[in-house]
């Protein structure tokens, strides 16, 4: 009976070593097929915006949901995050003096060259993210989007590109209003704890920052609204699921499209910095 039951116990762990096994690769693979799934879907995205025309009715219908309705949250959050950066500068330096005449310069190459774009990107990407992928999931478990093909419309054009095209146009706007509410947010705390007038403060703003400190990362912030875009299109475009997928959709969106905003922030926009401005690079 104890090696009856010493065997039992050895085949029910091999089995269940075996499922592990199973279920470890089939996860693998099931990830390995999404990340190409994923990368054919943005290959395709940009092939499709690069032939024009557009549907311009469904972009400007676009940009309103994404650019104008997002307004609100980034001026709101951009003058928080500058009272929390003239705070933490304030800090950091007050044992330096002079701190005073240092918060404006360090806020305007913080906020110009990394946290503008980056909290733009973060916030976008959980507000809309969220709302392309599951508007798009809704779509296609309600048969929505076979609808429009069976009317001979493209839904790929109609759906993914026309959002697509709206995230990279909003994207530089909202950043340009998320560092300068940022600024202003700085000058709320300057002026709440010195005598500095709002002249003096803009002067030196604008003293240690050129023009492309300020315009090349704008313009980049449109490939992260490509990347947000296209990653929440996607999710929303090729579930498969019911509610369920809804929710997932919307979920992961959010998720991997906060992460590649971060990477690429990381990558494109410090190294591009590093590389054009290497004298003046943080």
């Amino acid at each position: 009976m104890e090696f009856g039951g010493g065997r039992m116990w050895r085949t029910l762990n091999t089995s269940i070593s075996n499922s592990q096994a199973l279920s470890d690769s089939s996860s693998i693979s099931r990830s390995w097929a999404a990340s190409t799934d994923l990368i054919r879907f943005g290959f395709r995205t940009l092939r499709e915006l690069l032939h024009p025309p557009w549907d311009a009715e469904e972009i400007s219908r676009q940009l309103y949901e994404i650019g104008w309705r997002s307004t609100p949250l980034i001026l709101v959050a951009g003058v928080v995050v500058g009272i929390v950066i003239a705070e933490l500068v304030w800090t950091s330096l007050v044992n330096f003096g002079a701190v005073d005449s240092v918060i404006p310069a360090e806020l305007s190459r913080t906020m110009f060259r990394q946290m503008g774009p980056l909290m733009t990107g973060l916030l976008v990407s959980g507000r809309v993210g969220a709302a392309i992928g599951a508007e798009l999931a809704v779509l296609r478990i309600t048969g929505q989007i076979d609808a429009l093909e069976s009317l001979a419309i493209d839904s790929f054009r109609h759906l993914v590109i026309t959002r697509v095209v709206a995230c990279i146009i909003a994207l530089p706007i909202l950043t340009t209003l998320m560092s300068f509410a940022e600024i202003a947010g700085g000058f709320l705390w300057e002026a709440a704890h010195s005598e500095m007038s709002l002249r003096l403060y803009v002067g030196r703003v604008f003293d240690k920052v050129g023009w492309g400190d300020y315009i090349l990362p704008t313009l980049m912030t449109g490939v992260l609204g490509f990347v947000v875009g296209t990653v929440a299109s996607y999710f929303g475009y090729t579930v498969e699921e019911s509610a369920v997928g809804v929710r997932r959709a919307s979920m992961r969106s959010v998720v991997l499209s906060c992460l590649f905003v971060i990477a690429l922030n990381l990558i494109i926009l410090n190294q591009i910095m590093s590389f054009w401005f290497p004298g003046r690079a943080q």
